[in-house]
């Protein structure tokens, strides 16, 4: 059987309708999971508790023992989890926080609000997730903190982070948010630093029904400081030791999040399948030439949030719209860094101050990638990107990349249903 050409190499190719490809689709993994939610939603409703209880106090068990912590602390989203987690190390006026700038907006203003210093730092180029040379540049006495971000799916190196933490007396905080389940040297995200900030988002890889977060600390005293700031620094009932927030899970999401929770390892297992699979057909085709693919920087275990490419020589906007008129759903993260966001004006960066961050905010895309996305449309992905780059030469090997044959643990596929 002769190989499958790319769309445009042939008349009868090209007159076949292109696939279209969604940037995510929820339903792919929910349908299947309603019964169940919906069971799960009702025994709530039944028992009248809708705010913590049970269900809540389930979910951070569960939470706790996945991430290698010994305590998870539940709240109302990630941006809550780093606010919580500040107040907890009362981070104030005149204290200096080191954040990424290519992240999240909720990273640095968790800082902010609390009336301290973001100092953004840049980023290592292959990772995107912090650089520690760049953070042992920005440490000065007033420092107080750095929060890693372990970014779309990977851990950020650990370990000469918590080693200048160490030396100078800062706490590390993790942001976690788009990196549950991810693994530096043997140990979870999460459980590396002082506190570690979890997200919920719909989006993430274990995703509500709504917004909703987790923080995870080994330190008992800590713990018991976030419980408390939690629910408007109340202990007991009407009587406040402290000025919290209002930042409580709902029942219905932790019933959700209970029933998703069982699932985690196997998405996480089809993440990977298909981050491996992109890899292998941008090989095949020899886009690596055009475009960088993302990579493991860190010995551990990425959960791939999301498969991010670079576009070099200022291409990137016109490879989504061209995506984008055929039906392929891309997303930049991030268009600026945050040391370009107006918000942020006040602290004087230039938007060459951090120049790794500059150039990825220019040239960074990322390509569907969730556990119901399928080969079909895989392939219908980086056909389009080949197009656009002039890969129409490249041919298509029937069946399985051989990247994909030499893989030790090969993953059972799933066929999706509620699409």
């Amino acid at each position: 059987m002769a190989p499958t050409p790319w769309p445009m190499e042939s008349t009868e190719a090209s007159s076949r309708p292109h696939v279209a490809v969604p940037f995510l689709d929820l339903a792919r993994t929910q349908a299947p999971l309603r019964d169940e939610i919906v069971a799960a939603l009702a025994r709530v409703v039944d028992s009248g508790v809708f705010v913590l209880g049970p269900e809540v106090e389930n979910l951070e068990q569960l939470l706790a023992e996945y991430c290698h912590c010994r305590h998870a602390i539940a709240c109302a989203s990630g941006s809550d989890a780093l606010l919580l987690a500040l107040m907890a190390l009362n981070i104030g006026p005149g204290d200096e926080v080191i954040v990424p700038s290519f992240t999240f907006f909720a990273t640095a203003s968790a800082v902010t609000r609390l009336g301290a210093k973001p100092v953004f730092a840049d980023i290592d180029p292959r990772s995107y997730n912090i650089s520690p040379d760049h953070v042992a540049r920005l440490i000065r006495k007033n420092t107080k903190a750095i929060i890693p971000v372990h970014l779309f799916g990977q851990a950020a190196d650990m370990r000469p982070i918590l080693e200048l933490a160490e030396r100078f007396g800062i706490t590390v905080v993790e942001d976690a948010a788009q990196s549950i389940g991810a693994e530096y040297c043997g140990r979870r995200v999460g459980s590396l630093g002082r506190i570690g900030c979890l997200s919920f988002y719909p989006t993430k890889n274990l995703g509500g029904m709504g917004d909703g977060g987790m923080l995870t600390t080994n330190d008992s005293q800590l713990s018991e400081q976030l419980r408390i700031l939690r629910v408007h620094g109340m202990h007991p009932r009407y009587y406040h030791r402290m000025i919290g927030i209002n930042s409580r899970m709902d029942a219905f999401q932790a019933a959700a999040l209970l029933v998703k929770f069982r699932h985690l390892e196997e998405w996480v297992a089809r993440r990977q399948e298909i981050a491996r699979r992109y890899t292998a057909l941008f090989l095949e085709a020899g886009l690596e030439r055009h475009i960088v693919l993302p990579e493991m920087t860190v010995e551990g275990r990425h959960v791939w949030n999301q498969y991010v490419i670079r576009i070099r020589n200022g291409r990137r906007d016109a490879l989504r719209r061209y995506l984008q008129d055929q039906g392929i759903g891309t997303e930049i993260y991030y268009p600026l860094g945050l040391h370009e966001q107006e918000c942020f004006q006040f602290l004087g960066y230039a938007p060459t101050d951090l120049p790794e961050t500059f150039l990825a905010s220019r040239e960074v895309l990322a390509l569907p990638i969730f556990p119901g996305l399928t080969e079909e449309e895989q392939r219908a992905v980086v056909g389009a990107i080949a197009r656009f780059l002039g890969g129409q030469s490249h041919t298509f090997r029937v069946g399985p990349p051989k990247f994909l044959e030499r893989t030790s643990q090969p993953v059972t596929e799933t066929h999706p249903t509620g699409r």
